[in-house]
């Protein structure tokens, strides 16, 4: 089981999640996705999970917990609306049943690792201490992404999580230098390696056409045979 997490809303954390989704369906494994909350979608409208099944197809797994139409915390989001919120533990036995039946499990947060799903002040932090599952970081490519990085990494240690690796879920077709940098200096911030680079827009590609530059993002630094427990363990002793 994964936990992915961003360093700020609008990083490419989906997209980094379904090429992860996408590396381990191409290797035969079975991926679940768990969305706790979605938030700033109407019912019926399409969301992330429908953005991770476009691109890698109807083979994975997904849930979908609480869907909210503000563009806020699932928190404030679920205050505004009236609806209930989710709490860490009804997240963590949602997951755990996916898990039972998938090889990897994904559970994808809203925004970072503090962003509120319940009054009590419960976040993804909670849900990945509860889980003992590993973070996966995803950042963006520029300047602030390192001070973003590190205070996400700082938080992760603070509540005994394992940050086993960073995603640059948005790497730009002519990046400058800051970007260039952090391909250095993000493994530094977040104390834990960078896990694989995806281009600007994949988002946006077709089928064949994602899974082939997951592969190629994420590949040389999963080493390119993707074993959950195998690459889980690896990560943690290279920290």
């Amino acid at each position: 089981m994964l936990v992915m997490t961003g360093t700020g809303t609008g990083v490419g954390k989906t997209v980094a999640t379904a090429a992860i989704a996408a590396l381990a369906l191409a290797q035969g494994q079975r991926v679940a996705v768990l969305k706790p909350a979605q938030t700033g979608v109407l019912p019926g409208e399409a969301g992330d999970l429908d953005e991770v099944v476009r691109l890698v197809g109807k083979d994975v797994t997904t849930r979908e917990l609480r869907r909210y139409p503000d563009p806020l915390s699932p928190e404030a989001a679920a205050r505004r609306s009236g609806l209930p919120t989710v709490g860490p533990g009804e997240i963590a036995a949602a997951a755990g049943e996916l898990d039972a039946l998938h090889d990897l499990t994904l559970v994808e947060g809203a925004g970072g690792l503090l962003v509120r799903f319940d009054p009590q002040g419960s976040g993804l932090a909670d849900v990945a201490w509860s889980l003992g599952a590993p973070v996966v970081v995803v950042a963006e490519a520029g300047l602030g992404t390192l001070n973003a990085t590190a205070l996400t990494a700082e938080v992760a240690t603070r509540r005994g999580l394992n940050v086993v690796g960073v995603v640059i879920g948005s790497w730009p077709a002519e990046p400058d230098l800051a970007a260039l940098e952090n391909l250095r200096d993000l493994p530094v911030a977040a104390g834990a390696p960078l896990l694989g680079v995806l281009p600007a827009g994949l988002g946006e590609a077709d089928h064949d056409t994602f899974a082939e530059q997951a592969r190629t993002g994420l590949s040389p630094w999963f080493g390119g045979q993707f074993d959950p427990e195998v690459f889980t363990a690896e990560a943690t002793a290279s920290q």
